[in-house]
């Protein structure tokens, strides 16, 4: 994208920096921790909107519904360090935590963007010490990154206990509701993959668990879904069936009809 400069090392950390007046929005697959040098960060949270500046600092839990858009603000360029946490890499650290010192009682928050407290001088001293490596363009050592991903992992948990659920919720305690996450995401143009990441799940995993919770496979699953709220939307008269059909997920007119009558006995115009 025209005005982004990106500077990555190993999937480990990145700095992005935009010209004056561009921006950029995506979604957040990974957890993140990012630390603001100047410009704005937008993150948008279903209704809830945080936007970070200058010294500001917060935690994103991966989550379809979060979106970040990145731009300038009053006249500085965006500029950010971002701790990209993989999953590969939260389970190696968890493979060496102590399990009997991890808090029983930690809870996965609801709410997807945690803004960390400012000046903290942990906060500070971590993300300051990565800026000579992309004003020079020295590449850090793999042992470096990894102590800095390793930094930036107990800034979090020294800050509130419950994050441990967050950022390791591929553990049983903590994984994430499959069945919650499907009647949150049905809609959605998710992948397997994709729907597997966002519950702290390998896609092998999220297959067995699901099907421990339903019959159906997840695709027919969210195609029974979808083809039961478009029923209810039709018999409340509210809308045309071709909104609905593309509102609840389907993206063929032709293949939501077929659906809708094998399930329903008939086509979803008669249904009105």
């Amino acid at each position: 994208m025209k005005g982004i400069n990106t500077l990555r090392y190993s999937d480990i950390f990145l700095a992005m920096y935009s010209d004056n007046g561009s921006s950029c929005l995506h979604r957040n697959h990974s957890h993140v921790l990012v630390y603001m040098y100047s410009g704005e960060l937008e993150i948008k949270e279903h209704e809830k909107v945080t936007r970070l500046h200058q010294g500001d600092c917060a935690f994103i839990r991966k989550d379809f519904s979060v979106q970040l858009t990145k731009q300038a603000y009053k006249g500085k360029q965006f500029k950010a360090i971002f701790l990209m946490f993989t999953d590969k890499f939260l389970r190696s650290f968890y493979s060496r935590l102590d399990k009997e010192s991890l808090p029983e009682n930690a809870r996965r928050s609801k709410v997807s963007v945690y803004r960390l407290p400012s000046n903290r001088p942990d906060i500070v001293s971590l993300f300051e010490s990565m800026t000579p490596y992309f004003d020079s363009g020295i590449r850090p050592t793999d042992e470096l990154l990894e102590l800095k991903m390793t930094e930036g992992i107990y800034v979090l948990l020294n800050t509130d206990r419950n994050l441990y659920a967050s950022l390791f919720d591929f553990t049983a305690p903590w994984k994430i509701d499959i069945m919650g996450f499907m009647e949150q995401n049905y809609m959605n143009d998710l992948t397997l993959e994709e729907m597997a990441n966002y519950t702290g799940r390998s896609l092998a995993t999220f297959k067995r668990d699901f099907s421990k919770v339903s019959d159906l496979s997840p695709q027919k699953w969210i195609i029974r879904r979808r083809l039961e709220a478009a029923h209810a939307l039709i018999l409340s008269g509210a809308r045309k069936v071709t909104d609905i059909c593309y509102e609840v997920g389907f993206k063929n007119l032709s293949h939501f009809s077929k659906a809708y009558k094998e399930l329903y006995g008939c086509s979803p115009v008669h249904s009105v």
